[in-house]
């Protein structure tokens, strides 16, 4: 009887150790620091940061408050990366094709030129195996990623010259990051990575002769209808560029399953709020661009588009011969490409055949 006592007090003690230990844990509290690629309280990208924060604060009832810093702010924009893999912060927010150099693969996790909509690339990250695939890319960089905000189907730039054919992007310096940049130089340009907020500076000295950024909503609050003379549409290198918030992974195992979950479901509002935005704003400001700043809009000729395909294509297959991760990503990308492409062209494409009548 004694050791049978002793042995229910024993389990009872332990029980109510480990209910002590779980609430230790579900009052502590984490202050952590998010590094962006955006000026600070950019509109749309710098707000989702921003609001991603503030949820994750709402959710969590206090417990894991982070503060944002913009581009410049605490680290360079083209920094974010090199912070939180060396856990010098906790999380960055900004977009996958800005790591190519350092991560090649990366860059088909923010957008393919000729790729996936947006609505495809959240079908290929979250039910296709592309998640995943990014997970398992970014670990060795002590990384944990997430789709954390789209621009939708992007403008294809700012040219101070009228585009008639592939000869006239020869000898281009142009404002393009990721696999559209690979393509440019392809063609005869030369691409140029530039932060967000040095753009207009240096479209307006002349530094590059042109540029692409997102869309209507950001172009016409960035000015670059002051610099630039034609805006050229559709964004063929950019037609559904995923955001990323980015993890360290040591600092994302100290949280407990319940705050795991909270910052995960932060990233899926964002992702959504965020396409929302551009989506619902886009229209009106590309109206205000051409009624009352007169900037030529201008339509990529078949033939540029053509051209700029069949470029993209030996991008892309030369990319996947040099790198087997790349490789591995690009036929994922590829398989569900084609998956989700016949199943679009009985769904959403005859029925915008049918709106357009």
């Amino acid at each position: 009887l004694f050791f049978s006592f002793m042995g229910l007090n024993f389990l009872g003690c332990k029980k109510e150790s480990d209910q002590s230990v779980k609430l230790s844990a579900s009052q502590k509290t984490y202050k952590w620091k998010m590094v962006t690629t955006w000026p600070p309280h950019f509109p749309v990208l710098g707000e989702g940061a921003d609001k991603l924060a503030k949820w994750v604060d709402q959710m969590s009832n206090g417990r894991l408050k982070i503060t944002v810093f913009g581009g410049g702010e605490l680290v360079p924009p083209l920094g974010v990366f090199d912070a939180v893999s060396s856990g010098t912060v906790e999380m960055g927010h900004g977009a996958s094709y800005y790591w190519a150099g350092k991560v090649p693969a990366a860059q088909f996790f923010a957008s393919v030129p000729f790729g996936l909509n947006a609505q495809s690339m959240n079908a290929w990250l979250y039910s296709g195996g592309g998640l995943k695939l990014w997970e398992e890319i970014y670990k060795p960089f002590n990384l944990k990623p997430f789709p954390a905000g789209n621009t939708g189907v992007q403008m294809g730039g700012w040219f101070n010259k009228e585009i008639s054919s592939l000869d006239d992007l020869k000898g281009l310096k142009m404002r393009m990051p990721g696999l559209g940049g690979k393509v440019l130089a392809k063609a005869g340009g030369t691409p140029i990575l530039v932060a967000g907020g040095e753009i207009y500076t240096n479209l307006d000295r002349g530094v590059i002769d042109a540029t692409e950024w997102v869309g209507p909503f950001h172009d016409l609050k960035m000015g670059f209808y002051k610099a630039a003379k034609y805006y050229y549409y559709p964004g063929w290198h950019e037609p559904g560029t995923t955001l990323e918030l980015m993890i360290n992974t040591k600092a994302w195992g100290k949280l407990p399953p319940d705050l795991q979950a909270i910052v995960e479901a932060a990233t899926y509002k964002a992702n959504m709020w965020m396409i929302s935005e551009f989506e619902a704003k886009n229209n009106a400001n590309l109206q205000t661009l051409v009624e009352k700043h007169k900037v030529k809009l201008r339509k990529f000729p078949d033939s540029v588009i053509d051209g700029l395909k069949k470029l993209s294509t030996q991008v892309l297959e030369e990319m996947a011969s040099k790198d087997p991760t790349s490789k591995k990503v690009y036929e994922s990308f590829k398989k569900f490409k084609k998956n989700i492409s016949a199943w679009n062209d009985m769904s959403e494409s005859p029925y915008q055949n049918i709106i357009m009548k």
